[in-house]
């Protein structure tokens, strides 16, 4: 493990792996070789880049895409828009449901400041890009990012999900945005703040997915070692309608994914706060496994020194 260059005092609590070069070479062939296909990312145009990221503040993407489109071809440019009217504007928020209405003003009056303050051109740095209206630091950032290859490194929840999880960074704002900024390589913000935020979304979601879709960190990630994943934005006791067989359910659904597995690490699988000696631990996963044996459902027998769980077939 390594710390970084400017923790010069050596007192920093958290480390990254010393291979950082692998580290980011893995997760950039990750994302190149499949990602989610949206048309934003095809795009460097910074004004296409900066309607994607104002709609997905509070829209899920797969329904930002009809609207994304819908929007570029009524006003494509900044000139388009700049001269529409505002009513005009609201109006097409709020029939497409995306969120407060002030984020169309402002998306409107950003576009009336690149035509009559910047010549149409967009400022191209993170700082630049906050003088517009309505753009704050993380949507700077990441117009700067993907539109200029120019940016720091994005810390949204699925990052700051993927370096608890994976490298142990604290739950601390700072940490995460430390972390993050030595994770990525430099001069490659556009590809790399897409791919890590991709893994956050596909691979390291609230429920884990990191077999399924081939996780290219599982070798370092610490959580996938312990089989905690517990995660800032992660409760650590759901509130839920019939705990138990919700339960039942998450384990015949795991052991579908693992085949068969170790106890403990199903336990930790389908429960972040499982602690084997715990209240939610050893005792309480056996007695959801033995109304699955009874209803024919799994088997628990005896490996090497280790109870494992697995489907009846």
């Amino acid at each position: 493990m390594s710390e970084s260059d400017g923790d010069a005092d050596g007192d920093r609590a958290w480390t990254l792996p010393d291979d950082l070069e692998a580290i980011r070479e893995a997760l950039i062939a990750w994302y190149e070789a499949d990602h989610r296909d949206y048309p934003w990312r095809r795009t460097d145009d910074p004004y296409e880049i900066l309607v994607s990221e104002v709609m997905s503040q509070q829209t899920q993407l797969d329904r930002v895409v009809d609207a994304w489109e819908q929007f570029l071809e009524r006003w494509p440019t900044t000139a388009d828009l700049a001269a529409a009217d505002r009513a005009d504007v609201v109006g097409f928020w709020t029939s497409h449901s995306l969120g407060y209405n002030n984020r169309a003003k402002y998306l409107h009056e950003a576009a009336q400041q690149v035509e009559g303050e910047y010549s149409g051109e967009f400022p191209e740095t993170p700082t630049a890009l906050q003088e517009l209206m309505g753009v704050g630091p993380y949507t700077a950032n990441a117009v700067a990012s993907f539109a200029f290859n120019n940016g720091d490194a994005v810390v949204d929840t699925n990052v700051k999900r993927v370096c608890y999880r994976a490298f142990d960074v604290p739950d601390d704002d700072a940490a995460f945005e430390d972390a993050a900024n030595e994770l990525m390589p430099d001069d490659r913000s556009r590809v790399w703040n897409n791919a890590i935020m991709e893994l956050g979304g596909v691979a390291c979601t609230q429920t884990p997915r990191c077999d399924e879709v081939g996780c290219p960190w599982r070798e370092w990630c610490g959580a996938y070692a312990s089989g905690d994943f517990t995660a800032p934005d992660v409760p650590t006791q759901p509130s839920f309608e019939g705990s138990r067989r919700q339960f039942r359910g998450r384990v015949v659904g795991t052991l579908r994914e693992y085949d068969e597995l170790e106890l403990d690490t199903l336990g930790h699988r389908i429960r972040v706060d499982y602690v084997p000696d715990g209240e939610y631990g050893r005792e309480w996963l056996e007695g959801l496994l033995a109304d699955l044996e009874d209803d024919g459902l799994v088997t628990v027998e005896d490996g090497d020194g280790e109870r494992v769980a697995r489907l009846k077939r």
